[in-house]
């Protein structure tokens, strides 16, 4: 009974932790990039859309913008092509771009199809709806890599819309050029322009990393929260290499935005999105202003 008793007052807790959260971010935007190992585990995938239902539930603003990397490099094989990258981009031409746009269209049916199992009406868009992300063609290095995406103009009328209808967006990352051609664009870049663009007052990363480390070999170097000014200074050093790197400039662009926090976030960690945001301590790294450094 005493252990009951126990686990009561624990759940009882927890809740009183959160309400603070909950009151200072109510009707607030929050845009949720969600990728890597988090969409490719079925249990993963029911956390990560658990925790954005309970944040549109308890107030929250959540809009959801997505990858399908993983799936798209699947059925670009399956069709008999090698996938190709540069830079981390994928190599698009006319054919791989029919499969992204395919595959990214599925992935979006079924994340809204998930939320709304779990009573909250969901709208999956792309790029393309309503001219929300306009695009020009990026090019690495001066190497032409297809339909590739470099995001000129973002226009978030409909996700206002959507929002004010009391639905929850979901995003895929596809634009179109003045043309009307389509492309393909980056995750990250795509949450990053649509948090600066809906004035969110959050960006999480959910990556297959616990956060961000000053030396990633060297596990006690773990950072929980640092300003713009010094994740500036760790890029230009050199610190940060690999995939991070152009994860942590769009972090930092988007604060300089106006976006007002950024959290960097291990998505294999079930609900870490709810212990990041609900927690005094969270489990990730908080990009923030060096106005907001020193506080949580």
């Amino acid at each position: 009974m005493k252990t009951g008793m126990e686990e009561i007052m624990k759940k009882a807790e927890v809740l009183v932790e959160a309400l603070p959260y909950i009151q200072k971010f109510n009707r607030k935007i929050i845009v949720v990039k969600y990728g890597g190992s988090a969409m490719s585990n079925e249990e993963l995938q029911r956390s990560v859309i658990q925790d954005v239902t309970l944040l549109k539930l308890v107030g929250f603003k959540p809009i959801i913008v997505h990858g399908g990397g993983k799936a798209i490099s699947s059925w670009v094989e399956k069709a008999g092509k090698q996938p190709q990258f540069v830079s981390g981009l994928r190599v698009t031409d006319a054919e791989t771009m029919e499969i992204a746009e395919m595959v990214l269209n599925r992935v979006n049916k079924n994340l809204v199809s998930m939320v709304q199992k779990l009573g909250v009406l969901a709208a999956g868009i792309s790029g393309k709806d309503g001219n929300l992300l306009r695009v020009e063609k990026k090019y690495v290095d001066g190497q032409d890599i297809g339909y590739v995406g470099n995001i000129k103009e973002v226009n978030p009328k409909i996700l206002h819309d959507l929002i004010d209808h009391d639905f929850l967006p979901i995003v895929a990352p596809v634009g179109m050029d003045e043309n009307c051609d389509t492309y393909n664009i980056n995750a990250d870049d795509a949450a990053c322009a649509i948090a600066r663009a809906v004035g969110a007052d959050k960006l999480v990363f959910l990556t297959d990393v616990e956060g961000l480390y000053r030396d990633f070999e060297d596990k006690d170097t773990f950072i929980n929260r640092i300003g713009v000014r010094e994740a500036d200074e760790l890029i230009v050093g050199g610190y940060i290499g690999g995939g991070m790197l152009p994860k942590l400039a769009n972090c930092t662009a988007a604060v300089k935005g106006g976006v007002n926090k950024v959290h960097i976030l291990d998505g294999r960690i079930p609900h870490c999105l709810l212990l990041e945001i609900f927690t005094d301590k969270g489990v990730g790294t908080a990009i923030v202003g060096d106005s907001e450094q020193t506080a949580r």
